[in-house]
């Protein structure tokens, strides 16, 4: 079986602005078994996000998500999270490899001088972004544009380096950054504007629905230079270190 380009962002307070349930949310995202799931709980307590993360590990290890946690790796290693995603102001990821060498690191870039700063730390992805104009983060970085995806692409796949596209992408879009980047990762499009209405499983219907379209219009498989084996290559590799 091929694996899921689609990496999805189970945002807190996106759910919660669409008056969406977050476990029902995260369920049907896990059901659709994307390639990785990332909980982003800004501002929520240490005690609501582990039991979260709890829910969020049962599913993933069932549909063979990896499951990524925002910003926080001590709470991602209590929860036996397979990995963390941290921004440019957060832990370096030399500092999140000696405390917590089992978590794999994603790590967001925004320019080119973090793009290539970051490819030296050899993360096990490298997310760059915005690459459309977004409404998910209430303060956005500057649109990076498909141009420079294009452009930056090649030094993360000369250094093996698997490269999420994110920012602004729903399906439309999609198809644009498939032949620059690994995975794709988003929000919005995986969730109704609005409740349904009509509960919990109207929400995880919903969602399901969104997101194995947005899934099988990603297709399968990485770039045609990269392997789609390559993330769980690096957990060997950190296991070694």
């Amino acid at each position: 079986m091929l694996e899921s380009r689609l990496y999805a962002i189970l945002d807190a307070d996106a759910c919660r602005a669409r008056g969406l349930d977050l476990l029902a949310v995260g369920e049907a995202l896990c059901d659709a078994a994307p390639a990785m799931l990332q909980l982003r709980a800004k501002g929520r307590s240490a005690t609501e996000v582990l039991a979260v993360l709890a829910r969020l590990r049962s599913w993933t290890k069932d549909s063979g998500t990896l499951l990524y946690l925002n910003d926080r790796a001590d709470l991602a290693e209590l929860a036996g999270c397979d990995g963390v995603h941290v921004g440019q102001g957060d832990q370096a990821i030399a500092a999140v490899r000696h405390h917590f060498p089992r978590l794999r690191v994603g790590l967001s870039t925004h320019s080119e001088a973090e793009f290539d700063r970051a490819l030296l730390d050899r993360p096990d992805y490298l997310a760059l972004g915005p690459i459309f104009g977004t409404k998910s983060k209430q303060a956005s970085e500057p649109v990076v544009g498909l141009l420079e995806l294009e452009r930056l692409a090649p030094r993360a796949r000369a250094m093996q380096v698997p490269l999420v596209a994110i920012g602004g992408i729903d399906h439309v879009r999609a198809g644009a950054v498939l032949s620059h980047a690994d995975y794709v990762a988003t929000i919005a499009a995986l969730m109704p504007e609005q409740s349904p209405g009509e509960g919990e499983e109207a929400v995880s219907r919903a969602v399901l629905e969104r997101a194995r379209a947005f899934a099988q219009s990603l297709g399968a498989g990485g770039r045609s230079a990269m392997k789609g084996s390559q993330l769980e290559q690096k957990r060997f590799e950190h296991q070694g270190r």
